[in-house]
């Protein structure tokens, strides 16, 4: 898939797949696609060409179908701060066509799961950033997605709440669900993900288990951080910005 904004290429003939079960993290600098391909993904923006299915449908040519599919938190996160976390929830459910009892068995696990019971009454713009994470979360969640693509979710999280996103994110891929997660965090991602791909000015640099990574960059024992730095040719940018650092730390 190649997208173009005017002479900006934002991504350059990309290519990979999310398997069943799995969680797949698409790493890269800020600037390299990510959230351009997810947004193509998903039917926002049109590609200049190539395509993307969500479990074989094409997203550009039956967007509805695929949307019906797919659980997906982007990275601007904008919710109707006027509702309660109960209008919005029901305002989805309608949307959705989700049947009243399923969609009251649903919340009641998801509130539960997230500890969410004393929010769900309060108005959104009331909530405090983790609980309108959790908010979004729920939302995307109520139709019981078979994907869920989750641009940056962990941004500005405490760590509790953290914690439980990670714990949703793998009990839905045990359940046989996928994940296609984007994140800035390493730890998270080297931590969380069964396969990695790594972008660059919008070209594919590296992509595996940490174990292919370390191959294809010939480093045997090298954390995610150092892989990445390594595969998107930050390496010595980073060295060359810790000793001047130094020197002017010295002085």
């Amino acid at each position: 898939m190649t997208k173009s904004y005017g002479e900006l290429v934002a991504v350059s003939d990309l290519s990979f797949e999310v398997h069943e079960g799995e969680i797949y993290g698409l790493l890269g600098p800020n600037g390299a696609g990510k959230s351009t391909t997810l947004k193509v993904m998903m039917g926002l923006l049109k590609p200049d060409k190539g395509t993307t299915k969500i479990f074989g449908i094409d997203s550009q040519e039956d967007p509805v179908g695929a949307k019906s599919l797919v659980g997906y938190a982007p990275e601007e996160k904008s919710l109707y701060e006027s509702l309660t976390a109960r209008e919005l929830f029901e305002f989805v459910a309608s949307v959705r066509n989700i049947p009243e009892q399923r969609c009251n068995q649903r919340l009641e696990e998801m509130v539960k799961a997230l500890d969410f019971q004393e929010h769900v009454d309060k108005m959104i713009v009331t909530l405090s950033a983790g609980n309108k994470q959790k908010a979004l979360l729920i939302s995307i969640m109520l139709h019981a997605p078979k994907l869920l693509i989750l641009d940056e979710p962990f941004s500005g999280l405490d760590v509790r709440t953290a914690r439980i996103m990670k714990e949703v994110v793998k009990i839905h891929t045990q359940n046989g669900g996928s994940v296609l997660l984007s994140t800035h965090i390493m730890e998270v991602a080297e931590g969380l993900c069964d396969r990695i791909g790594i972008i660059d000015d919008g070209k594919l640099v590296g992509q595996g288990t940490m174990t292919e990574l370390r191959t294809q960059a010939k480093e045997e024992s090298a954390t995610l951080e150092q892989l990445f730095l390594r595969l998107t040719g930050q390496e010595d940018e980073v060295e060359i910005g810790i000793d001047s650092l130094k020197e002017a730390l010295q002085e």
